[in-house]
């Protein structure tokens, strides 16, 4: 019986998906698209210059840093989740 509660607690070694600066540049793209929204809300006019041309810009460069900090794989790490076939 001590032999299956050994099992239960002995845990796998996942590797960790993102890293601490993955989710520094998922923050930072977050700040970017809610500043770009707030900037667009604050002008309050549909033709205006900040709500047609800078808030847009600074929306679009914040979903790029998301999505580069998805894809941003540190290969520092050594986490391999590929094994080699013998």
């Amino acid at each position: 019986m001590p032999d299956k509660k050994k099992q239960r607690k002995k845990k796998e070694n996942k590797p960790i998906i993102f890293t601490a600066y993955n989710y520094k540049l998922m923050g930072l793209g977050v700040i970017f698209v809610l500043t770009g929204f707030t900037i667009m809300r604050l002008e309050n006019e549909v033709y205006g210059f900040i709500s047609l041309y800078i808030a847009p810009v600074i929306i679009l460069a914040g979903y790029i840093v998301v999505i580069f900090a998805i894809l941003k794989k540190d290969h520092k790490t050594g986490n391999s989740t590929v094994k080699p076939s013998n």
